[in-house]
């Protein structure tokens, strides 16, 4: 039935007015792009990719072009089989490249590899035995058979009638060798994804998986390798031209020269440029949500790519966006991970979107390629996610838990929204979701190893790095200051008493400068505490920059603190830590970082927490203190 559907719409076809299926192309393909958001979107994000640099309104005609010609290219296909010899001659011609190369071909029979491409009217290429007459070899073409076994006979009579030999993918393999062993031709497709069965190398800058056939053969049997596409002048007109390509040696190197001649080619040539098939999915291989955070085919050509390129690492095309936590100290301890996606994703350019105040900060740890402070609440906030659309990011990893944090990643325009989903909450807006595993006790293991199984679950290789940030060499020991952290911005009971600090800074030796931290809000707690000690106690809350903090809390010798981001933010700068904890929990959030670190908790505290800060004595607090320093 549908052998007799497609035969029927074939024969209209090819007796249709060519000005009425130049419209109807026209047509066809811009509903297309009205219709099918999601290829619409595949369409535009590749072109972006490839082309930054291009005018917003150049891509758009490419965009238009290219989905036309895939229209015009579809109604090709139904038509010529019931194309006569003559018609198909005055559609179709050969440049003077392929027919020199065509007679080449059969004076020295060379083993010859024809590297074919998704172009407009790629469909004719079959009919080059006729177009080439006396000058034509016989061309043997691996093809991909069809399922349904009747339409595939009646595909393979209709391209097999001007002289191609259809090889199968599955049966006609050998004979192919053998073609190549006796000094043929052998044509293949080498421009679609080859899924995990390919090879990583780049196109237009971008890993893909592409097949290592062609390096295969062309090893083996020392062939030469001919690019053969169809020049589009017109609808339904067509010149077939062919490119001889240096194929390299190895493996590697004739896969990697195919790349970067289509790329070069499609660079240089705006028609050719909107006849390519942007709309598929060249680059998919590498967006499987559980291998997202990953690079991962059956073999692995990026090294050599690298060398051929000139390159000294691979570019970062791969756009990775991540909402970072609304905390300080959540930030922060987000750090190891940033790290961990670095080196498991080198190709990502990672875009970090966070609260402006952290901006500067984010740089200083140089973990991304971007910074993207968020918008001021009120009218406008979410319409700023909404223009984010044209950026075309490729994956969203949300280290967030709200609504909000979703509905921005949502507004994107992102397929991939990936998020941690906790039992009994529902985030309907995430793609794609990690759910935490039944029995899965938070209280008993650190938000950073449940970040962990979150992003390990999309593909993470590697264990969080770390390793501290130092900011500059540290002056020697013993005349450096102690830090106090007395504050807590988001919770009073976290809270070490005035009193205490106040006790604690008795205890210390008189000679000994101490530096308060904290922000604007905390400067009535650090007054309290340094007053009557203003010889030997600079009160800086409120009055540093998040840089100036940064340095300061390098300069300490030991910091002591509450519960706080500052505590985290010193743990990442390597600042030997004492960290006071209470009601709430260090197995869960304490410090992350390869730095000294010493927790102290009331007597008779739970490990998990839950007893008041103010349980926790002065004196013992002195007592560590004194030694740490010693």
């Amino acid at each position: 039935m549908l052998k007799l559907l497609l035969q029927i719409l074939g024969w209209l076809t090819a007796h249709s007015p060519v000005p009425l299926l130049r419209a109807l192309s026209a047509a066809l393909g811009d509903a297309m792009l009205l219709v099918l958001r999601r290829r619409r979107r595949l369409l535009f994000s590749n072109l972006h990719h490839a082309f930054p640099e291009r005018s917003d309104a150049w891509r758009r005609g490419i965009a238009r072009a290219c989905s036309h010609r895939l229209v015009e290219s579809g109604l090709l296909s139904l038509a010529m089989p019931f194309f006569s010899a003559e018609r198909t001659q005055r559609i179709a011609s050969v440049s003077p490249t392929m027919r020199a190369l065509s007679r080449r071909q059969v004076q020295t029979s060379t083993p010859t590899l024809i590297a074919t491409l998704h172009f407009t009217g790629w469909e004719m290429q079959t009919a080059l035995p006729l177009l080439l007459g006396a000058d034509s070899p016989v061309f043997n073409t691996i093809f991909r058979p069809l399922d349904n076994p009747v339409l595939d006979a009646w595909v393979r009579l209709t391209r097999e009638r001007f002289g191609v030999k259809m090889l199968s993918r599955k049966r006609g393999f050998s004979e192919a060798l053998q073609v190549l062993r006796r000094g043929g031709l052998v044509a293949l497709l080498f421009d679609q994804n080859a899924g995990l069965q390919g090879a990583l190398a780049t196109l237009f800058g971008r890993i893909c998986s592409s097949s290592e056939l062609p390096g295969l053969l062309v090893e083996k049997y020392h062939a030469e390798i001919v690019c053969v596409f169809p020049r589009r002048h017109g609808f339904w007109s067509y010149e077939i031209d062919a490119h001889r390509l240096d194929a390299g040696t190895g493996i590697e190197e004739p896969v990697i020269n195919l790349n970067r001649w289509l790329e070069n080619f499609l660079q240089a040539d705006d028609n050719a440029c909107a006849s390519w098939l942007w709309l598929h999915d060249r680059w998919r291989n590498q967006d499987m949500p559980a291998r997202r955070l990953r690079l991962e085919a059956k073999r692995d050509f990026l090294a050599t790519d690298l060398r051929l390129r000139n390159w000294m690492q691979l570019p970062r095309k791969t756009r990775l966006w991540i909402r970072l936590p609304n905390w300080l100290g959540d930030v922060v301890m987000a750090l190891p991970l940033l790290r961990a996606i670095r080196h498991s994703r080198p190709d990502a350019e990672i875009t970090l979107v966070a609260k402006p105040a952290f901006a500067d900060l984010l740089r200083d740890f140089a973990v991304a390629d971007h910074i993207r402070p968020l918008p001021p609440r009120g009218r406008g906030y979410f319409a700023h996610f909404w223009r984010a659309r044209r950026e075309f990011p490729d994956c969203y990893l949300l280290f967030t838990n709200s609504f909000r944090g979703d509905l921005e990643a949502r507004l994107t325009g992102c397929r991939q929204r990936f998020g941690l989903v906790r039992p009994g909450k529902r985030r309907p807006l995430l793609s794609h979701a990690f759910r935490v595993p039944p029995g899965f006790d938070e209280r008993q293991h650190h938000q950073l190893e449940l970040w962990t199984h979150f992003l390990r679950a999309f593909g993470l290789v590697g264990e969080p790095n770390t390793t501290p940030i130092r900011t500059s060499a540290p002056p020697p020991p013993g005349s450096r200051p102690i830090g106090f952290i007395a504050g807590s911005e988001n919770n009073p009971e976290k809270r070490w008493p005035v009193t205490y600090w106040r006790d604690l800074l008795e205890a210390l030796p008189p000679d000994r400068p101490v530096l308060l931290f904290g922000t604007a809000n905390d400067r009535p707690i650090t007054q309290q505490i340094a007053a009557g000690f203003e010889s030997r106690v600079t009160d800086l809350a409120g009055r540093t920059t998040l840089a100036e903090y940064c340095a300061g809390l390098s300069e300490c010798e030991l910091l002591v603190t509450n519960d706080t981001g500052g505590m985290h933010l010193a743990n990442a700068l390597g600042v030997p830590l004492i960290a006071l904890f209470g009601p709430t929990n260090p197995v869960r959030t304490g410090p992350v970082f390869a730095a000294p670190v010493q927790i102290l908790q009331p007597a008779n505290c739970p490990s998990t927490g839950g007893a008041p800060l103010a349980e926790l004595l002065p004196t013992t607090v002195a007592t560590a203190v004194r030694a740490q320093l010693a």
